[in-house]
């Protein structure tokens, strides 16, 4: 009965937050920004403990003697290289976020750093903080909920859904098959919600992209649906085809954009300021990341805790909502690979290619405030979604380089919307690894009508309330997974070296 009941009440849940904030974008906004305050602080201190956990729990699970135990049965061979691998897993996890925050987001911890520090001690302690919301911690929540997810449906051949641990260590019982059922339930909203986010953004930074690239000035609400509906044009084609062809080849294609346009702005940029950052930057990362953890602002000025909430609790909440998503979807592509390759795959490279982006772009950024006079701060203040733009169009071929960016912002919103829909059609058909075309294009309609809402609300702080809305309730099921996880291993015999 719950199980057949799964898909149209996940289905009127999205459905109806999509409608709501359809008709009243502001309602929803502001209903979503009053309560995500009153969570965040009153429970501060439980994210935090929370995500910082699960980055020591994952750590010490790949070292342990279990690091060497395959997910999937002894004899199983990964499905993808491991560059393709790296690469899908990277594009669904945070690839537009990446291009879209590369230069606004240490600018704007800068704004206000710079208040409390001098200029040159804040620029590294606003490339310090941007590190530390993408690095370590982030892509340990999805690495230990996606390790969960695969032990538990490739070695203990369970079906891959959120509520399968649960009901494989605790039994099948009615409070069990309940939790189970609300789990998957919550999975669900989640995913639905923040990825309709990341759409709005991807969608953002394309539409300042085109303006750039064309010379336009600013157009207005009809050229941001005019990207959306070739958006989702866009992302239909992929839905229809297998997931080995359509992930590996539009993921490997925009980390190529990416990683090009990554090259080219450290070799014609200030190569010397960009390296210098990034070993400084990668420095104060490894000594400082792991307390940064446990910090809560406790003892500073409300604007610091308005801050520290709007952003570091935002983003360990954000990455949340992501968990179950980019969980389940990195699970699904690791079969055959050790739980230390993935645990050591999905956390150690992606955070090292972050320290990399965000000290070539913020830093391009900070050369702007230190050295010269562009006013790349008040850009960043009054339009952010047009920061890095603003930066590219004075390197060399500004055209080429901007249209880079349009372009890999395009192919990674495509990649996150199709590994979306895919995960929830596999979760609202019982686990099914390879679901059907209805199944996922009836969700790519919802994660298109979700990613609407977001754009009317017209507000990135919008969105990121409306995402943190949607996860909040997923800490505790997270943490229930790591429970199963850790109880099931007892029973595993690691392999002998």
């Amino acid at each position: 009965m719950l199980k057949t009941a799964l898909l149209p009440t996940a289905l009127f849940i999205t459905g109806a937050i999509a409608i709501w904030g359809i008709l009243d974008t502001a309602g929803l906004a502001a209903f979503a920004s009053e309560l995500v305050t009153i969570q965040f602080t009153s429970r501060a201190w439980f994210i935090m403990l929370t995500v910082s956990f699960m980055l020591i729990t994952s750590v010490a699970v790949a070292l342990s003697r279990y690091g060497r135990i395959k997910l999937g049965h002894d004899d199983d061979e990964p499905e993808f290289s491991t560059v393709s691998w790296l690469t899908m897993l990277f594009a669904a996890g945070m690839g537009v976020g990446l291009l879209y925050w590369g230069t606004a987001e240490p600018l704007t911890h800068y704004l206000i750093v710079a208040d409390y520090a001098d200029p040159w001690e804040a620029a590294g302690i606003a490339l310090f903080i941007t590190n530390f919301h993408w690095g370590l911690h982030a892509w340990a929540i999805y690495a230990l909920t996606g390790l969960v997810i695969a032990y538990f449906g490739f070695r203990r051949d369970c079906p891959t859904l959120v509520s399968a641990p649960i009901l494989h260590v605790f039994g099948l019982n009615r409070v069990t098959r309940s939790v189970g059922w609300l789990s998957d339930l919550l999975a669900i909203v989640a995913i639905a919600i923040g990825l309709g986010g990341s759409v709005a953004m991807g969608v953002f930074q394309v539409q300042e992209g085109v303006q750039a690239l064309l010379g336009l000035p600013e157009m207005g609400l009809w050229l941001t649906l005019v990207i959306f509906a070739v958006l989702c044009a866009a992302y239909i084609p992929p839905l229809l085809v297998d997931l080995g062809h359509g992930m590996a080849l539009l993921s490997n294609t925009a980390m190529a954009v990416a990683g090009g346009l990554l090259v080219f702005i450290l070799l014609t940029g200030p190569t010397h300021f960009l390296m210098g950052g990034i070993v400084e930057a990668t420095g104060e990362y490894i000594s400082s990341a792991f307390m940064q953890g446990f910090r809560t602002f406790t003892f500073f000025d409300d604007r610091v805790g308005t801050w520290f909430q709007s952003w570091t609790l935002t983003y360990m909440v954000w990455w949340l909502a992501w968990a179950p998503f980019v969980g389940v979807f990195i699970a699904r592509i690791s079969r055959g690979r050790t739980i230390r390759e993935f645990v050591g795959g999905v956390v150690l490279v992606p955070t090292a290619f972050s320290i990399v982006w965000f000290g070539v772009f913020g830093g391009v950024g900070f050369y702007g405030v230190l050295h010269t006079d562009l006013p790349v701060l008040e850009v960043a203040q009054n339009n952010i979604s047009g920061v890095a733009f603003f930066v590219l169009e004075n390197f060399p071929l500004p055209t080429l380089t901007v249209a880079a960016v349009v372009v890999a912002a395009f192919l990674f919103i495509i990649t996150s919307v199709v590994s979306a829909a895919f995960v929830l059609g596999m979760f609202s058909t019982g686990g099914d690894l390879n679901p059907g075309r209805r199944v996922k294009l009836s969700w790519g309609v919802v994660l298109g009508a979700l990613g609407l809402v977001m754009i009317l609300s017209g507000s990135i702080d919008a969105v990121k309330s409306i995402i943190a809305l949607g996860a909040l309730p997923f800490v505790f099921i997270v943490l229930l997974l790591v429970v199963c996880l850790l109880k099931e291993l007892k029973t595993e015999k690691a392999p002998a070296p």
